[in-house]
C-alpha cells in the first residue's frame, strides 16, 4: 500500500509541485499586504496545488515516449510499467476536479479561470504541442509556470492590477534562464529525444544571450514592485543583491570555458533566487 502511494505521489512531480505551490503562497501574501484571510489562503493554496499536480500527472502520461530516452526520466513509474497509463489519467482527472471544485467554492471566478488557463496551457499548448514542435516551447511553458503566482495574487485582490502583471512577468522571465541552463548541460539528452530546445537548435551563443536578457528582465521587474509601492526597501535591497549576482553570473557565461559547469551554477542559483523571491514577497509588505 505504502509503495503504491509513493508511486502515485511521484507522478505529481513533487519538485515541480512544491515549487509552484510556493509561488501561489507568495502571490497571495503579497496581495494580502498583511491582512491574511487564513481560510482563503488555504483554499487557493490547496486548490491550486491539486490542479498543478493534475497537470504534472497528465504530463507524465504524455511524455512516456520522451521519458524512456532521457537518462533522468527513464525510471519514472509509467515508463517502468509500475502504474498503468489509464490509472494515471484517472488520477489526474480526480486531482483536477477536486482542485477546481475547491477554487470554485472558496475563492473567486478569476482564480478558477486562471487555474483552467494554466492547466490547458501546460498540458495542451506546451506538453502536447510546442514542447515537441518548436524552440518556443519554453515561452509557452513559462506562461503556464507564471499562472500559479498570478492565481495566488488574484485570490487576494479579485482583480488583475499592476502588481498582478509584475508578479506574472517576474515568474515568466525567471523560467528562461532556469530552463535554458538545464537545456545546456542536458542538450545531448534533449537532442536524442528529438526535443527542439534552444541550445540544440540555435546553439550556445544564442542561448547565453537569451539567458542574460531574461535574467535582466527578471531583476528589473522584481525591483519594480518597490517602485510601485507593493513592498518596502528591505525587499529592494535583498532582491537587488540576489538579482545583481545572478545577472553577473549570466554575464560570465559569455566567457565561460566550461559551459556545462557554468549552466549548472546558473540553474543552482535560480533555485536560491526563487526561494528568496517567494520569502521576500511574503514578508516584504510588512518590512520597511
Amino acid at each position: 500500500m505504502l509503495q503504491s502511494i509513493k508511486r502515485y505521489y511521484s507522478l505529481t512531480k513533487p519538485g515541480v509541485l512544491y515549487g509552484n505551490a510556493l509561488t501561489v503562497a507568495a502571490g497571495y501574501f503579497l496581495a494580502a499586504q498583511g491582512n491574511v484571510d487564513v481560510a482563503l489562503f488555504f483554499a487557493v493554496f490547496i486548490g491550486s496545488s491539486f490542479i498543478i499536480a493534475s497537470a504534472c500527472v497528465i504530463n507524465n502520461y504524455l511524455d512516456q515516449d520522451i521519458d524512456m530516452i532521457m537518462e533522468r526520466t527513464k525510471k519514472r513509474v509509467l515508463v517502468s510499467g509500475e502504474i498503468k497509463g489509464y490509472r494515471a489519467v484517472i488520477f489526474s482527472a480526480t486531482l483536477g476536479l477536486v482542485g477546481v471544485a475547491i477554487l470554485a467554492l472558496y475563492t473567486n471566478n478569476l482564480v478558477v479561470l486562471l487555474g483552467l488557463i494554466g492547466f490547458i496551457t501546460y498540458v495542451v499548448f506546451y506538453g502536447m504541442l510546442s514542447k515537441r514542435l518548436s524552440i518556443h516551447g519554453t515561452l509557452v511553458g513559462s506562461i503556464s509556470g507564471a499562472i500559479p503566482i498570478l492565481a495566488g495574487y488574484c485570490a487576494g485582490t479579485g482583480v488583475i492590477d499592476v502588481g498582478a502583471i509584475l508578479v506574472f512577468i517576474i515568474l515568466f522571465a525567471w523560467q528562461f534562464p532556469e530552463f535554458y541552463s538545464i537545456a545546456i548541460y542536458r542538450s545531448k539528452e534533449y537532442k536524442a529525444a528529438g526535443i527542439p530546445v534552444l541550445p540544440v537548435v540555435k546553439g550556445l551563443r544564442r542561448t547565453k544571450i537569451e539567458i542574460f536578457i531574461y535574467t535582466m528582465i527578471f531583476v528589473i521587474s522584481s525591483l519594480l514592485l518597490t517602485v510601485f509601492g507593493y513592498v518596502g526597501y528591505t525587499y529592494f535591497i535583498v532582491m537587488a543583491s540576489l538579482g545583481g549576482y545572478w545577472l553577473w553570473l549570466a554575464f560570465k557565461g559569455f566567457s565561460a570555458t566550461d559551459s556545462d559547469h557554468w549552466a549548472r551554477r546558473m540553474f543552482g542559483f535560480s533555485m536560491i533566487i526563487i526561494l528568496g523571491l517567494c520569502v521576500m514577497l511574503s514578508v516584504g509588505p510588512l518590512l520597511p
